[in-house]
């Protein structure tokens, strides 16, 4: 994966295989690159790179990085926007706040970025299945993208509900009200559900894969994100049969050190379980301003400073818990490259998990963004274990015990919950597990932000696309 699909887009950018939607009240309403090459360029040997166009979408910097963290981040109670008063980010005091409208820019640049992605998945698939080529690869190439665009739908699903289902390539003769209407919740759901069945069967075990393919989807991936998609729907049967399946397998464990997890010698080892793949040769190809954009900001430091760690999460952890130290970067801090937080940074506190090694500062560093890891996998088991009469204990304290704290005092789902926000700090979940949970008003009300019932649950539809969509596109409640 290293060698194959990191860099494809700065090599093989003419493989990049995007349409423009071409109906004239849709124009741009999918921000995607045109076609570059020829039908008839693009063959069966190529059928990697149309795979690995889609993995690169994930590097982009709309897609992952500052408009992905202002969203899933900077909204919760985990994170402050940071940097200093004076520098916003453009909108990020508006997500920090809940203060955010169909206009806020970060929402456009997510939903584009996401349907960019999609529409790369859309044209793998539907060319991989017209080529001659052995079938077994195809078959596992397929899943891949089917998997990538499970990915991409249901961070679609999380942030805004139910979204228009685009699974071709349009054509002229298509009717664009079946195209740009929104599907519900419901329907969205199933789609993600139907990519993640179909690809299970087809992809590979970790163990399976050769060096040369490491990063790349496996069946153990496909059944994770299956596992986290069926709990946000409370399908807990089926999240306690997946994450039973994934711990039987044996192709994955903890890191005994949780700090290690987050440095770069740490990628892809035992505990992960999909990551995006930063780090390419010549050029480099990494995820675009994801660890300087939250690198620590001020005279001696590298970054922006932004998604900073509020001081309630930090107080929130118990004491000896090893998570801590290992999730936020304080002022004056020796990191374990050596490095120094200076101790006069603007901000007090920093994300360490989005921080690369003083010897990859680059714009698009080395470091990969974990996406599924076997922390998460035991933490679904516990929690569907509640609820199915299994032993939630096992799961609950092997996250626990890892940490250096001792057996939980009392398993229930609240003692569950606490531990996904300190396991799972700054990975992109808390706002949508706050919702999930129902407790996000009462959460984010008393951390100070304007929480509204019935509104923030899910974010604006950008405006920009309502008025490219010709109205088709209908607007959440509230907004």
């Amino acid at each position: 994966m290293k060698n194959l699909i990191k860099n494809t887009i700065r090599n093989k950018a003419s493989l990049i295989v995007l349409l423009l939607l071409i109906f004239s009240c849709s124009d741009d309403f999918i921000n995607v690159e045109s076609n570059q090459e020829t039908e008839e360029a693009l063959t069966a040997d190529k059928a990697p790179e149309l795979v690995n166009a889609v993995y690169n979408s994930f590097l982009q910097w709309p897609m992952s990085s500052f408009s992905w963290i202002g969203i899933s981040s900077i909204t919760s109670d985990d994170a402050d926007k940071g940097s200093v008063p004076g520098d916003t980010g453009t909108d990020k005091h508006l997500l920090d706040a809940l203060s955010f409208d169909a206009s806020t820019i970060s929402f456009a640049e997510a939903w584009s970025a996401h349907y960019a992605g999609i529409q790369r998945a859309n044209q793998a698939i539907n060319r991989l299945q017209g080529f001659e080529m052995e079938e077994a690869l195809k078959n596992r190439l397929i899943g891949e993208a089917k998997f990538l665009r499970a990915l991409m739908y249901f961070r679609l699903v999380q942030s805004f509900g139910g979204v228009p289902l685009i699974t071709e390539a349009p054509d002229e003769n298509a009717n664009v009200n079946d195209i740009l209407k929104r599907a519900t919740k419901e329907d969205t759901y199933a789609l993600i559900e139907k990519d993640l069945n179909e690809a299970i069967p087809v992809l590979l075990n970790k163990n399976q894969y050769n060096i040369a393919d490491l990063g790349r989807v496996t069946k153990g991936a496909a059944k994770a994100l299956l596992a986290k998609v069926s709990m946000y729907q409370n399908k807990w049967p089926l999240v306690y049969s997946l994450t039973n399946e994934i711990i039987a397998s044996g192709d994955y464990d903890l890191t005994p050190n949780y700090e290690d997890i987050w440095k770069e010698i740490g990628e892809n080892n035992i505990e992960s379980i999909f990551e995006i793949q930063a780090r390419g040769e010549t050029p480099t190809a990494g995820i675009q301003g994801y660890s300087a954009t939250q690198g620590a900001r001020g005279t001696g430091g590298w970054g922006w400073g932004f998604n900073t760690p509020t001081q309630n999460l930090a107080n929130s952890y118990e004491a000896g818990d090893l998570r801590r130290d290992a999730t936020i970067m304080f002022r004056g801090e020796i990191l374990y490259d050596g490095r120094v937080v200076p101790a006069d940074a603007d901000n007090e506190r920093y994300n360490q998990k989005a921080y690369a090694s003083s010897f990859s500062d680059a714009w698009e560093s080395g470091k990969n963004i974990r996406i599924l890891r076997y922390g998460e996998v035991l933490l679904m088991n516990a929690e569907a274990a509640l609820t199915q009469g299994g032993n939630a204990a096992i799961s609950l304290n092997k996250v626990r015990n890892r940490a250096g704290l001792g057996n939980a005092p009392v398993v229930n789902q609240m003692a569950v919950w606490n531990e996904r926000r300190f396991e799972l700090a700054f990975e992109h979940d808390r706002y949508f597990d706050l919702v999930r949970q129902g407790r996000a008003g009462a959460v984010l009300r008393a951390h100070g932000k304007n929480f509204v019932d019935g509104k923030h649950e899910v974010f604006p539809i950008p405006q920009e696309q309502i008025d490219k969509s010709g109205g088709i596109l209908l607007q959440n409640p509230g907004y």
